[in-house]
């Protein structure tokens, strides 16, 4: 067993969120000194890992679950409002990075792709002209287009509406400045920009506890899995950013903020096409509605993506249940979160949600043919052999009581669980985690270090134009940004490479048709 000297900061997890943060520390105090320690032999394998994550860029521009219809019949905007924002905080912080040299290519993490809702039967196409309406008078969601003429759709969905035999109403919106976001390899650009930057990263390094000393200082105990040595590293902050794990690592960390809260572990399957015939007829992102009981993740989507340079298209996900807190976890890992303080808690969560717990049930149990029925009211023809699965990642959504919801309230969304002097934090839950995840490390920033954010906040304002700003309220600025970070991502089809070529596809299939 040996001692380290004192850190700085220690992150755990080498995902998106513990990136982003090292990330912005560095930036704002280039003296401190980071370590960082991952279970895994590499950076975002776990959540934010390409194959286990959607990848939207999730700016609320088609995910219907953030736009709810109220008991009197009007649309609620203010979630994707917040969302939409947040997600133009971390184009911004990219751009600064790009603009600065410490990032290059972002076409490797990030390419211009349409953002579309898909819906059928009358009640939801009225649903989707009411949501359309209240966004596209926001200047927020400018370029937003509806229609629920079958020529039109054919001309942006060949794919969908073609062999579509079915007479009931279908709509959709579209707006084009959406986004593909491989966050996989942004975690990785990240975390090499660290090391650069003499950040120590510590592959497979797995985290066993943790414990405030008298100093106030945090002890962490970490074992290197290839010697199985066990080392202790202490610093005087410590970011919990372990996706699943996290929970029990803020379990074992005693702060009162940790207690009264569990996790609910939810996996999830996608399809993905194997013909490149068929991916070729498809060119964006399209959500439709959650099913009945469904938990908002598992919003049906059919996804043009760019994984490796290459054009994938990926269906799903289909909801699935396992103990495991992450991909790479335990079968024991919900069993063990289960403690004195939040057993009440979590067995109110799973008498609350007793009809989910159901529904993932069915889900684990579809058969390939049966998943292929619910991709063929996206896709009419789409043959068996075309489509294998994928299993993606875990997500665990966070389980606490609340105000509104009493006792064991499920919490689909993403959460930072902080102790009361700032010295240690945990980020938790699910969507739209990584695409927010710049606005969520600056909540972080000035929860646990409120001295000096005034000292920080020129810099800050630097990376992050709108910092304190809406966007929505100054439309000057938003068009400004909005400009200034399309042209340096590469945001535009010419510019990225993979300029669609959907109108010469539509010709061929309008003749075939």
């Amino acid at each position: 067993m040996s001692n380290r000297e004192t850190k700085d900061v220690i992150l755990i997890g080498a995902g998106i969120m513990s990136a982003t943060l090292g990330t912005i520390l560095k930036e704002l105090v280039p003296e401190w000194e980071i370590t960082v320690f991952e279970k895994l032999a590499n950076s975002g394998e776990e959540s934010s890992n390409e194959w286990n994550n959607a990848g939207t860029g999730h700016a609320a521009l088609c995910e219907l679950n953030y736009t709810p219809e109220k008991a009197d019949g009007s649309i609620d905007i203010s979630k994707a409002i917040k969302v939409n924002e947040q997600f133009r905080v971390s184009t911004q912080f990219w751009s600064y990075l790009v603009n600065n040299k410490l990032m290059h290519n972002p076409q490797d993490f990030i390419m211009p792709l349409p953002h579309m809702s898909l819906v059928r039967g009358e009640e939801n196409v009225n649903f989707l002209r009411k949501r359309f309406e209240a966004l596209s008078n926001n200047p927020l969601f400018q370029g937003m287009e509806f229609s629920d003429d079958p020529e039109k759709l054919m001309e942006w969905l060949p794919l969908i509406m073609k062999d579509r035999a079915s007479s009931e109403p279908i709509a959709a919106t579209k707006i084009d400045s959406g986004t593909d976001v491989n966050f996989g390899a942004l975690t990785r650009k990240l975390f090499n920009h660290l090391e650069s930057k003499n950040v120590n990263i510590n592959y497979k390094h797995s985290v066993k506890n943790m414990k405030r000393t008298n100093n106030g200082r945090w002890e962490v105990k970490v074992q290197n899995l290839d010697s199985g040595t066990v080392e202790r590293h202490t610093a005087k902050f410590v970011f919990v950013g372990g996706g699943g794990g996290s929970i029990h690592l803020l379990q074992k960390s005693g702060i009162p903020e940790g207690k009264h809260i569990g996790g609910f572990p939810v996996s999830g399957i996608f399809m993905v096409c194997n013909n490149p015939d068929v991916v070729t007829q498809h060119h964006a992102k399209v959500y439709g509605k959650a099913k009945v009981g469904a938990p908002p993740m598992s919003v049906p989507h059919l996804d043009t993506r760019f994984i490796d340079n290459k054009k994938s298209l990926l269906f799903g996900p289909f909801a699935g249940f396992s103990p495991k807190f992450l991909k790479t976890g335990s079968m024991f890992d919900l069993l063990t979160s289960i403690k004195p303080d939040n057993l009440v808690t979590m067995l109110a969560a799973g008498a609350k949600n007793m009809s989910l717990t159901k529904y993932l049930i069915q889900q684990v149990m579809l058969s390939k043919e049966q998943r292929m029925e619910e991709l063929r009211e996206f896709i009419p023809n789409a043959k068996s052999e075309d489509w294998d699965l994928v299993v993606a990642g875990q997500r665990v959504q966070v389980i606490k009581d609340t105000e509104d919801g009493g006792k064991g309230t499920l919490q689909f969304g993403t959460e930072v669980v902080s102790a009361a002097d700032g010295s240690i934090a945990a980020l938790l839950g699910a969507s739209p985690g990584a695409s927010t995840a710049v606005n969520v490390m600056l909540e972080v920033i000035t929860k646990c270090f409120p001295d000096h954010i005034k000292e920080w906040e020129p810099k800050i304002k630097e990376m992050i134009p709108s910092y304190g700003v809406s966007l929505m309220e100054n439309p000057d600025l938003l068009q400004e940004i909005h400009a200034s970070t399309a042209e340096t991502l590469g945001l535009s089809e010419k510019e990225s490479g993979f300029s669609n070529s959907l109108d010469a596809e539509n010709d061929v299939l309008n003749e075939k048709a």
